[in-house]
């Protein structure tokens, strides 16, 4: 319910018991766009690419509200983040905070998942800011393009950097 809820279509067969490992195919617009609910108190907001668009004077000639439901309770997505920051403080992606990591020293509060598919095939971030959620996916659609081993073919060795190096060009960035 709580899948269905954070609008990822499941096919029965999907439905099993270790789904809770993520072992269907998802996009990353589905993950980024469920993970989006833990830091909005539990909400759920349809993503998009375009908000509002103005002409010269600033008329808004379009203006896009999303539709928000609640998937979950706050101290449901609080804990699930709590967790996911323990993530990024200690676990898989610890390198994040690490300065001496070209893609590290990102010291800002960040929650996150590293994911690995089988035989090395995809390799995942998923990271949660107060103010953005982003996920990084690298891997090719066909699964036989993979890395040889766990060295370089987990997520927090190819997604995870990635994640960090366009984390250090936004935070020098002070006008964003």
């Amino acid at each position: 319910k709580l899948m269905r809820d954070l609008r990822i279509e499941l096919r029965e067969e999907d439905i099993v018991p270790a789904m809770c490992l993520g072992v269907m195919d998802l996009s990353l617009l589905q993950l980024t766009a469920a993970q989006g609910a833990f830091v909005n108190k539990g909400i759920y907001s349809d993503p998009t690419a375009l908000m509002r668009i103005e002409d010269r004077h600033g008329n808004v000639l379009y203006e896009y509200f999303p539709e928000q439901i609640e998937v979950m309770s706050e101290d449901l997505a609080y804990a699930t983040l709590d967790i996911m920051r323990r993530v990024v403080l200690g676990g898989t992606g610890g390198s994040l905070r690490q300065s001496w990591r070209d893609w590290g020293g990102i010291m800002h509060p960040t929650a996150g998942k590293t994911g690995t598919t089988q035989n090395n095939s995809d390799g995942w971030f998923m990271a949660i800011t107060p103010d953005l959620v982003t996920g990084v996916w690298v891997g090719a659609e066909d699964m036989a393009v993979r890395f040889r081993s766990m060295e370089w073919g987990q997520g927090a060795r190819m997604a995870l950097p990635i994640y960090g190096y366009m984390m250090q060009k936004v935070y020098a960035d002070k006008s964003i």
